[in-house]
């Protein structure tokens, strides 16, 4: 069961309209690592999740918690889309080279051209469940695997792509309603960072997971003489030089070894005959 407050869990109205920037904000509500994907994968992650309780409850607190993010998002874009288009025209010129590439296009003819029209016309003057060029969010986008060590890896990447796309888009705000919502939600995504790698370590310190993952398959079914060699397949020795080409391995289980030039260990690569049913040209 979930409950809702009307108040949101933080809010500053921007100043002025801005429909093109609404379009670039669609990325944080749903494109691969919006607010979106990531509320889907912490509660599908704590409804799947059979381990102790403090982490089903960690995910559901974080899953919940990104549904209200979605929902400042959906705010904001509703305040930059608000009387759009008839007050864009009012928006101040481009820069002259930009103008001069688009072919000598008027101002408001580029802007109109640059705005999402499902905003208006499928949303009616609102947020859509959609990333910045109109694709629609997809459920493939999230993680969420039955393990908590390969789960909560994949979190911390989702929040430092989120991170990184909100500050991009922090600085390409002038507007101080803008900025000061997206400093909040940076300082968040600054915390859920912090909080999955505390994760991960607590899944070591309680011994129930550890890496590689999973980490309770019998190592003796790998071919463990490859475990550790990093291959340089590629021209120049640079690699070389990496913590992953010497020394022992983060796992403590083994040292890495650099090979230069590997050579393959299988035979040459050759299909089967075909069946003669499926009209395959033969090998002569």
């Amino acid at each position: 069961m979930f409950y809702h407050k009307k108040r949101l869990q933080y809010f500053t109205k921007p100043e002025k309209p801005d429909p093109v920037y609404a379009k670039q904000l669609q990325e944080l509500i749903g494109g691969p690592f919006g607010e979106m994907s990531v509320m889907m994968q912490y509660l599908f992650q704590g409804w799947n999740c059979r381990g102790p309780a403090k982490y089903k409850d960690m995910m559901l607190d974080i899953g919940t918690e990104e549904i209200g993010h979605v929902e400042m998002l959906a705010n904001m874009i509703a305040h930059l889309v608000d009387k759009a288009p008839a007050d864009v025209q009012e928006k101040s010129a481009l820069d002259p080279i930009v103008e001069g590439v688009m072919g000598g296009m008027k101002t408001e003819d580029i802007i109109m051209s640059s705005m999402n029209p499902k905003h208006a016309i499928v949303a009616g003057g609102g947020a859509l469940p959609a990333d910045s060029t109109g694709y629609p969010w997809n459920g493939n986008y999230i993680v969420a695997s039955g393990n908590l060590m390969a789960d909560f890896y994949s979190n911390v990447q989702a929040e430092a792509q989120g991170r990184l796309q909100a500050v991009r888009l922090y600085e390409m705000s002038t507007d101080p309603g803008v900025k000061d919502t997206l400093s909040y939600m940076i300082a968040r995504d600054t915390m859920h960072q912090n909080q999955w790698l505390a994760a991960i370590e607590e899944l070591k310190a309680d011994g129930l997971e550890d890496v590689p993952v999973p980490s309770r398959f019998s190592r003796s079914q790998e071919k463990q003489d490859v475990s550790y060699q990093f291959w340089n397949l590629s021209e120049g020795t640079e690699s070389e030089q990496g913590r992953w080409a010497k020394g022992p391995s983060p796992d403590g289980k083994g040292e890495f070894e650099y090979l230069e030039n590997p050579e393959p260990q299988g035979p040459e690569g050759e299909a089967p005959i075909p069946n003669p049913k499926l009209y395959s040209t033969p090998k002569k």
